[in-house]
């Protein structure tokens, strides 16, 4: 695959990432609080209002050695560690701030709020006084502010370069990567996707025509396809696309449209690129201008996106651990009704018998969460390992929530990773929040009959469990079964403690590789019918009856006892338990 010489957008050549061009003065307090979360700051007073100008935003500790002189830039955001806005030291902070051409300061609120004596010098003065909100840490905060700081370049963007409809970037909201795709699908006249440096995609542009097979490929599968990286990588292509600034040119071909890219980096460090792609017309004429802009214009998004998109990700799963966990104040942190029932949905992802392991299982479970999140407002998903929990709200009369979900999942899960099970269960509903530990509890509980009838059935033969695309089920529809596993939780640490003859016939079984358990157990679900549990071991009859009378020979396991025949069904239920 041939790559065309790179496009410059520029009169000079490049061999790397060039400087940053001096934008003049930066935005102001006000476009900086617009840009930030909302409650992650609070302005107390603004004698000066908010349109002051910022130049950049630090971190202050009142316990160091600092000359205000040395505060030779005005405009500053001090961030002022350590002290509470009603403790005695806040009004000196705040003077002396003033005294420095200080945009803002802020402090920590507390459980009192800010003193009289604080509030009446911040009227007198110029310095606006902020507090910053309750769960907010210091480096959140800074860097929440920093990132907005950065998102006021591109204010400039669109007289600097002339391409005209850049200004419309100013209006999205920091790190809205699918309005940011838009925009940019409209200035280029083709079709974008948003991409991290891992060919993972963070967003791309709504569809106004059919996508070529590539673009269908990367959408669905939320990457670029491996093979696809492999031959870009081989190619050199990737190579040219992160040692510059400009756009790079990939040429259309008998299979795919003309595509053009741009990384998005920051300084020395590549946060991502962008792609346009012809989206059945020509890109527009000035589409490698309009793309070097975007590719400026997104830095502050990715950077976000990186950042607090992450972290925010993190949180609000961690929200709902919490709430799965019995604190129902979580709920507030994830803005699902508490006055609404719920109910929990359990996915775990499997090959085999074995977990599907690394980013495979990932992948499934990406699938699975967004269905989740598309089946209904205010369904909220966190992850464990290779399980995916979903809390599921009811709608009014609605007994069982999860059972359409599950349903979703069973029809649209197709084996994305080959040879994978995904076994999902869902508890019953639950009137009050506080009780979601014992819906999720049964919803686990499913999982576990689904995961056990997977491994009890050996005549659908080695391949079956990579055969079975997904298994789901409510509760209700095995209640028997779950009732017997947690009767034979508790019983377990007993029978470890005993001996008899079941534990002698294991024992055996394990040490020689026999199958007199495997016998007895086949008699005992045939209810004695010797013909169906030999079909079932596929064996002849007489060798079942001869297995069955060698049993109660060498270890005492006479299935005419009804005594035994109990135990015997106990002791080789926990025995076909997975070790762990």
């Amino acid at each position: 695959m041939r790559i065309s010489e790179t496009e410059r957008t520029g009169s000079g050549h490049s061999s790397g990432p060039a400087p940053g061009p001096d934008y003049g003065p930066g935005p102001t307090l006000a476009q900086l609080l617009a840009l930030v979360a909302a409650g992650t700051l609070d302005v107390v007073v603004a004698p000066c209002g908010t349109d002051v100008p910022v130049s950049d935003v630090v971190l202050h500790d009142p316990g160091e050695e600092r000359d205000e002189r040395t505060w030779a830039v005005t405009g500053l955001v001090l961030l002022v560690v350590g002290v509470e806005a009603a403790s005695p030291e806040a009004v000196d902070v705040l003077r002396a701030a003033d005294r420095a051409g200080a945009a803002a300061v802020v402090m920590r609120r507390g459980t009192r709020g800010p003193r009289a004596a604080l509030l009446e010098a911040a009227e007198r003065g110029r310095t606006a006084l902020l507090t910053r909100g309750s769960g907010q840490g210091w480096t959140d905060v800074l860097g929440r502010l920093r990132t907005a700081l950065v998102h006021s370049v591109p204010d400039r963007f669109a007289g600097a370069t002339g391409v005209a409809g850049t200004d419309r970037v100013d209006g999205l909201r920091l790190g809205d990567l699918s309005g940011l795709a838009n925009t940019v699908a409209d200035l280029v006249g083709g079709a974008i996707t948003i991409e991290d440096p891992q060919s993972r995609v963070l967003a791309y542009s709504r569809m106004d025509h059919e996508p070529d097979p590539m673009r269908r490929l990367t959408i669905l599968g939320q990457e670029v396809p491996r093979w696809r990286v492999v031959e870009l990588r081989e190619s050199g292509f990737f190579q040219a696309l992160w040692n510059t600034d400009d756009v790079v040119r990939l040429p259309a071909d008998e299979r795919y449209a003309e595509r053009l890219a741009v990384a998005v980096r920051h300084g020395s460090e590549v946060l991502g690129s962008i792609w346009a792609a012809a989206d059945g017309r020509p890109l527009a004429e000035d589409a490698v201008a309009a793309l070097a802009t975007a590719g400026r214009a997104a830095v502050p998004h990715l950077s976000h996106h990186r950042t607090w998109g992450r972290a925010a990700a993190w949180a609000r799963e961690g929200a709902v651990r919490a709430l799965l966990a019995g604190n129902p104040e979580a709920a507030y942190d994830v803005g699902i009704a508490r006055d609404r029932p719920h109910a929990v949905m359990v996915a775990e992802v499997h090959e085999g018998r074995e977990s599907v392991p690394g980013d495979a299982g990932q992948r499934v479970l990406d699938v699975l969460a967004l269905q989740a999140a598309a089946y209904r407002p205010g369904c909220v998903t966190a992850r464990s390992g290779q399980r995916l929990y979903a809390v599921v709200p009811a709608l009014d009369r609605e007994t069982d929530p999860a059972r359409t979900l599950l349903a979703t999942v069973r029809s649209a899960h197709g084996g994305g990773v080959p040879g994978s099970v995904v076994f999902a269960g869902a508890g019953p509903v639950v009137a009050d929040l506080a009780e979601l530990p014992a819906s999720r509890d049964a919803a686990e509980l499913v999982v576990r009959v689904l995961r056990e009838r997977a491994t009890r059935r050996p005549a659908a033969g080695a391949g079956s469990a990579a055969a079975v695309a997904v298994a789901v089920a409510s509760y209700e529809d095995v209640v028997a079964e779950a009732s017997v596993l947690r009767l034979l939780d508790r019983v377990e640490p007993l029978w470890g403690a005993m001996q008899g003859p079941v534990h002698a016939m294991v024992e055996h079984d394990r040490a020689h590789g026999s199958r007199y358990g495997d016998s007895v157990a086949a008699h005992l679900d045939a209810f004695g019918d010797t013909a169906a549990a030999a079909r079932r071991l596929n064996v002849h009859p007489n060798t079942l009856r001869y297995r069955l009378r060698r049993a109660r020979e060498l270890f005492g396991v006479d299935l005419a006892d009804p005594a035994v025949r109990l135990l015997a069904d106990v002791g080789l239920r926990l025995g076909r338990r997975p070790p762990g």
